[in-house]
């Protein structure tokens, strides 16, 4: 019996149509924001990264316990220590945690939500959570967004560099990220 929270190609290529991007632009996009998978095989649980820099914005400057706070020393972490800091942040401030953490395949930040069309932050993630297709979806709202034009431009024209620019920021070239796009559409193509 198939898992239904997970994607397909064919759910891909659906989504991909539905948003005038190719299927291979897609397929790229997810493998590299989250090596294509949306949730974590161990536990079931959502990738998540959750951002202390965020969250110190977003919930106006929580206490951090003098930097000791579990949440306040999150880095780059595998998903146990993720869920950890984000568990750690939920317990002082539900609503700053969930818009403070990056979501699924497309690791889209929760602070996003209003523009993405969710009443709540909590309704993106119940929506995330549901299935990897949800997690794309959500990605390609993002991608879509107004305001977002030159992201969506980049992909439809594999302009991986200003892709990588606008998804992920000014530092994306320390990553890599638009040749890791490029090598992960190639290896799409096939």
């Amino acid at each position: 019996m198939p898992d239904t929270n997970v994607i397909t190609n064919d759910d891909i290529k659906k989504l991909a149509a539905d948003n005038g991007v190719e299927y291979a632009a897609l397929k790229a996009v997810i493998n590299v924001e989250s090596s294509g998978k949306g949730f974590d095989a161990a536990t079931g649980k959502i990738i998540i990264q959750f951002e202390p820099v965020w969250f110190r914005r977003i919930g106006k400057n929580p206490d951090d316990g003098g930097g000791q706070r579990t949440w306040a020393k999150n880095k780059v972490e595998k998903q146990p220590g993720e869920w950890a800091a984000f568990n750690d942040a939920f317990s002082i401030n539900p609503d700053a945690a969930m818009q403070s953490t990056s979501i699924g395949l497309m690791q889209v930040m929760g602070f996003h939500y209003q523009k993405l069309g969710f009443a709540t932050v909590g309704a993106m993630w119940d929506h995330a959570k549901e299935s990897e297709a949800n997690q794309v979806d959500i990605g390609l709202r993002f991608i879509r967004t107004k305001g977002n034009e030159k992201l969506y431009n980049a992909m439809k024209t594999k302009d991986w560099a200003t892709f990588a620019f606008y998804y992920n920021g000014a530092q994306y070239k320390m990553f890599k990220y638009d040749t890791r796009l490029a090598d992960a559409y190639q290896k799409a193509l096939v």
